[in-house]
């Protein structure tokens, strides 16, 4: 699993002119799933993004956890995040899950973030089409793969 985490002011995810999703402070999560995850990976990475110290603390330092700011999470799949450019300018997705392997996976990790944090989490909706706006607040974004532990 793949996961840019971005720091936001604000989020907000749209289908189809409704809007799906919205935050204010906490982290908007971009979610890419390959075919070898497993729940092994979807417990790392749900405990490694509530611990994060990314958040101001009083002082204005990056010293606090999603649970310690109590910020809020979207959750958004995106195949794209397993994208190969290595051959030619058209990027193959071939590594990304396929939808009958990668939605129970995500469906997991939706529980296991909101288990781990304590709280329910908002979503995009997976496979469909969606405007993500967002307010970065630093910028903070951070790239974290689980097969490598970085």
């Amino acid at each position: 699993m793949r996961v840019v985490i971005q720091r936001v002011s604000k989020a907000s995810v749209t289908i189809n002119s409704k809007q799906v999703a919205s935050i204010n402070e906490g982290l908007l999560i971009l979610l890419g799933i390959v075919n070898n995850d497993t729940i092994d990976d979807i417990e790392w990475l749900s405990r490694k993004i509530v611990n994060l110290r990314i958040f101001n603390d009083e002082n204005g330092v990056m010293n606090t956890s999603l649970l310690d700011s109590n910020g809020e999470v979207i959750l958004v799949s995106q195949f794209t995040l397993h994208a190969s450019t290595k051959k030619g300018n058209r990027p193959s997705y071939i590594k990304a899950a396929k939808p009958e392997i990668a939605i129970p996976l995500y469906e997991d990790f939706i529980l296991q973030l909101e288990n781990d944090l304590g709280k329910n989490i908002q979503t995009g909706e997976f496979g469909a089409d969606m405007k993500v706006d967002l307010l970065n607040d630093g910028p903070v974004t951070i790239i974290i793969d689980s097969k490598n532990r970085e």
